[in-house]
């Protein structure tokens, strides 16, 4: 066995990318283009929260929180895959490298933590509908929020702290389209048994719990909805959690199927990971403020009384 003692951390990473498919330049002027789309979707929908003194309630604060991750989690990833494969910046330095992969799977968890927080607001409003106002106030609502912020970030802090403890003696080439925390890890020479624990604790902590408590809520929110004598009652209020459950699904379904394929060790090919993985970290914060803005009665309301405002402003 090799002495790894001697070995110092390397200057930096190459990111592979794209093995065999001929489509990287297409394919990332796309996510450029949704890239695009997401901060201005996001911060239309922050812009109306911000300015209508209606919308200032704990349900809307949560959409607010979740609309600073989606522009958050996009940045953090998608300007510097644009940087690495369109003009042909591959090499990493290794502190950037740290950078970049802290701060994509903090704002993924964040991403996580967020549409946990919309589901007590959910839980809190429909299970409990006569003390809403006293459970979730907006002060409350904004400790929640700041729980959610700071649970990822310690959890992610020491999985990526870990990194620079690993020796690379064989390769430094990352078969992923960022600085991704599995593939820089599993190319180390040494032992990455820490490492290993805490991505598979980074998983269970901040996806696969979060996750089992949506469940749990919408399993006390379905049991308050059987009680609703009318059928018309009922269908209003599972009406008003439709839009958190639609972006439940698009975010969760791909990201546990992914990880549960990485646990039970199934091969796939590095392409087709990439696509996966892109796909399922890009879409999400491009349909959450489009899935809002269309299906929150009161997002549309603003909307059309500020198109109706300006309209007669001209007017005049």
């Amino acid at each position: 066995m090799p002495d790894l003692s001697n070995f110092t951390r390397p200057l930096g990473f190459y990111i592979r990318g794209f093995y065999a498919l001929q489509i990287t330049e297409p394919y990332f002027i796309l996510l450029a283009v949704i890239y695009v789309i997401t901060l201005l979707a996001n911060i239309l929908i922050m812009t109306i929260i911000w300015f209508a003194e209606s919308l200032h309630t704990p349900k809307y604060l949560a959409i607010f929180s979740l609309a600073i991750v989606d522009v958050s989690y996009s940045t953090a990833l998608i300007p510097k895959a644009i940087h690495t494969f369109l003009f042909k910046s591959r090499f990493v330095f290794f502190d950037s490298c740290l950078t970049q992969m802290f701060f994509v799977h903090y704002f993924s968890s964040m991403e996580s933590f967020a549409l946990c927080v919309l589901a007590y607001d959910r839980l809190i409003a429909i299970c409990f509908p006569l003390r809403s106002n006293s459970l979730n106030s907006n002060s409350k609502m904004m400790l929640i929020i700041l729980g959610s912020w700071t649970i990822p970030f310690v959890v992610v802090l020491i999985m990526v702290a870990l990194i620079p403890h690993l020796p690379y003696c064989k390769t430094t080439i990352v078969n992923s389209y960022f600085c991704d925390h599995g593939p820089v890890f599993k190319i180390a020479c040494g032992d990455y048994s820490p490492n290993w624990f805490m991505a598979c604790f980074y998983t269970v902590a901040l996806y696969f719990t979060p996750f089992a408590f949506i469940s749990v809520t919408y399993i006390c929110i379905v049991n308050a909805l059987l009680k609703i004598a009318s059928t018309q009652g009922r269908w209003k209020a599972f009406q008003t959690c439709s839009t958190h459950l639609t972006l439940v699904t698009i975010f969760f379904i791909p990201i546990i199927v992914t990880y549960l394929v990485a646990w039970v060790n199934v091969n796939i090919d590095t392409d087709t990971r990439i696509i996966n993985t892109s796909l399922s970290a890009t879409i999400p914060p491009l349909l959450n403020p489009i899935i809002y803005t269309l299906k929150t009665e009161e997002i549309l309301e603003q909307i059309k009384k500020n198109i109706k405002i300006r309209k007669t402003t001209a007017g005049d």
